[in-house]
Order: structure tokens, then sequence, then C-alpha cells
């Protein structure tokens, strides 16, 4: 896994980041967040590897994603733009296998609205309308929601705000809330329709999103179109559940 040293970017150090095998990553932040319209002008691995782009939309996210973290006193953060190499297909498929345990690890979940400000609805955010937000959002026990400005709007924890979730998405209170065994007692049918009206840029994603959310891994083959992939998520899920009511649920 590799993560952000906190410091190291923020004092514009060159190489800020540090790389932890094994499962042996100390405490740290992570970022959830929908892509920008111009998806160039996020920062990206080769970016901060290069000390590049510092006046970019992207590049004002992360620095200021690290400042929210160092002022919890946070000294690492993961950010998927960034912190994975994206021109390396093994460590694409790896970090896309791997990024539900990620989220589910991270000390507390930044969830960033860049979209929201006080005229807009909290529920309008088009980050509840993204796939790869999914299980963002019910993966870490710790998530905070701040607004385009990193202003603070409420925290998952909160058991009323945690129902005005549930009602947004269609996800119970219990799985929101990290209770035991919770999502993992939630039958494939109660799943699948939280992707339901969600949207990826890529067309595979709409089936690789959810593979942390059912606990499975699979070959990632981004030529394959979105059809093929879910046809392949199904039949991964198949060999781990006799609940036949997935082929009921269409994209």
């Amino acid at each position: 896994m590799r993560l952000l040293n906190v410091d190291k970017f923020l004092n514009g150090e060159a190489l800020p980041f540090e790389v932890f095998w094994g499962g042996n990553q100390p405490d740290y932040a992570i970022l959830s967040h929908t892509w920008l319209e111009k998806e160039a002008e996020e920062l990206r691995y080769q970016d901060i590897e290069n000390r590049t782009r510092k006046g970019t939309k992207g590049y004002r996210k992360i620095r200021d994603c690290c400042r929210k973290a160092k002022q919890h006193g946070h000294g690492y953060v993961w950010a998927d733009t960034c912190c994975i190499d994206k021109g390396n297909n093994v460590e694409l498929s790896e970090a896309i296998s791997s990024m539900f345990s990620w989220y589910k690890g991270a000390k507390i979940c930044y969830a960033y609205l860049a979209d929201y400000d006080v005229v807009k609805k909290f529920k309008e955010s088009k980050w509840f309308k993204r796939g790869w937000t999914l299980q963002e959002l019910i993966a870490p026990k710790a998530l905070v929601f701040y607004s385009h400005d990193w202003k603070y709007i409420l925290s998952k924890s909160d058991r009323d705000m945690c129902g005005l979730i549930s009602e947004i998405t269609g996800i119970s209170t219990e799985v929101l809330a990290g209770e035991q065994d919770a999502l993992k007692n939630s039958s494939v049918a109660q799943r699948m329709p939280w992707a339901s009206g969600r949207k990826t840029t890529r067309p595979e994603d709409i089936a690789y999103c959810l593979l942390g959310i059912f606990g499975v891994r699979m070959s990632l083959f981004y030529s394959e179109g979105g059809k093929e992939a879910f046809i392949r998520l199904q039949k991964t899920i198949m060999k781990q559940s006799d609940d036949h009511s997935l082929f009921a649920w269409s994209q």
C-alpha cells in the first residue's frame, strides 16, 4: 500500500510516498471523492513524483485533504488519484481488489463533496450517484462529510445522520454503522440494488466497484465491456453463494 506522507507532501519534499507491505501500514486517513469533470486536472502519481501541477484543482484537493489529516493528527493519507501508479496494470488490479479493505482499515475517511454548498441539498450531491463511492461509504467505520470548501457537514457515526444516509441510499443503518456481520448477513438480492442508478466513467467499473461489497476477486479486463464484466461478477459471486436471486437483478 502506497501512502502519502502528510508532512513531506505539505513541505514540498521530494518523494513523499512510503510503501508498506503485509498490512504493516501506520494509521492513515483516506479520501473519498468524485473525480473532476476534467480528469486531466487530477493530481496523479507521476505529478507528485515529478513535483508538477501544483496550481491545479486536483493538487488543491489533495493538499487540503492532507491539511485536514494533519489537523486530526494523522501522518499519512491515501487517495486513489495519486497513490496508485495507474500506468502499472498489475498495481492497478491489486489496488482495486484491495480497495475495500483499505477503506475499512482507515482511521477516518473524508468524504469530500465538491458540489455541496449551503444552497445545494446534501442528498443531491453526485457523490451518492457514483459507483466507486458505494464501497467508500460502507467500508470505513469513521466517515465524515465535508463541503467544497472543507467545512464539516456531518458524520456517518451520528445516529440521525446515519438514518438520513440510509434514506438516500437504501442501505440499512446496521450496514452503514458497520455492525458486526451486517454486511455479510445481507443477501445478494439486498446488496445488488445499492448500486442501482450509480454511474462509472468506464463501463466495466460498474462491476469492478462491487468486488469489495461481495468480498470476491476477479481479473480486470477494461476492454470487455460493462455487460460482460457484470456477467463475470455474477458468476464469481455464484461460486461463493447459493443465492440465485442475484440473477433477477439487472444493471
